[in-house]
């Protein structure tokens, strides 16, 4: 007999409402930015409880760079004080930690610490921990794309064997299950060039709720949410009820 699998294997969270978070208390951005750690430390914590085996946090995409320069050097900031500071409890809890990303954008010195971070981590099997930094679901296709065509014009590849899993395997979050579920907080519908090609058959989840207040009790609800979908795959209602039987 086969069942559901009412636990996603793969959660990818759009970390919206920093900011208005911030602005509600009177408070500059960069405080809401750097609040959110509580949720990444909560939401990590449920997932090695639920099992789940990749988390991937939208950190900063390729398009915040256009915010003002102080926010985005605040958001630099925090992001290698974060690395410094959570990686020895990450690597104590068994989490892979991955940044995936143009990360040829940033100095050397983050790229350095991002790099020693993932190296220390690799061995860890609890959760596979993505950080999208400089990332744009259209970057990842286009990347993939072009390590395509370099293997076709290595003679690697031919173009007759580009197929979707083929393509699957060149892109940044290749490592990872398929994504199961897309979590986006602070009430906004969209998926803002967020893993575009992983999200083929990924369940959008919603919520008002803004980042610096998500935590384990959201992510239940979230989970409880995407338990009772019928993920049909293209198939029938009714086919899906006869392999849940077999």
């Amino acid at each position: 007999m086969t069942t559901q699998n009412f636990v996603p294997r793969h959660i990818g969270i759009v970390m919206d409402g920093n900011g208005r978070w911030a602005k509600a208390r009177h408070r500059p951005r960069s405080f809401g930015h750097n609040a959110g750690r509580k949720a990444v430390r909560e939401v990590v914590e449920g997932c090695i409880r639920h099992g789940v085996e990749a988390l991937t946090l939208f950190a900063f995409s390729s398009e915040n760079w256009q915010r003002p320069p102080d926010e985005v050097g605040a958001l630099l900031d925090l992001f290698m004080r974060a690395l410094d500071k959570e990686v020895d409890e990450l690597h104590e809890n068994g989490v892979r930690l991955r940044c995936v990303g143009d990360l040829s954008a940033f100095d050397a010195t983050l790229q350095k610490r991002m790099l020693e971070a993932m190296k220390r981590t690799a061995g860890n099997t609890k959760l596979c921990l993505n950080i999208a930094v400089n990332y744009g679901g259209r970057w990842d296709i286009v990347q993939a794309a072009r390590k395509a065509a370099m293997a076709v014009a290595r003679g690697e590849l031919t173009i007759e064997a580009i197929d979707e899993d083929t393509f699957d395997r060149l892109t940044s979050l290749s490592e990872s299950p398929p994504l199961d579920l897309f979590i986006r907080t602070g009430g906004d519908h969209r998926i803002s060039n967020f893993l575009l090609w992983q999200l083929a058959y990924a369940e959008l989840y919603f919520t008002e709720t803004l980042w610096p207040d998500f935590n384990q009790a959201s992510l239940q609800l979230a989970i409880n949410d995407f338990a009772r979908r019928e993920r049909r795959f293209g198939r029938t209602g009714d086919q899906v009820a006869q392999a849940a039987v077999r």
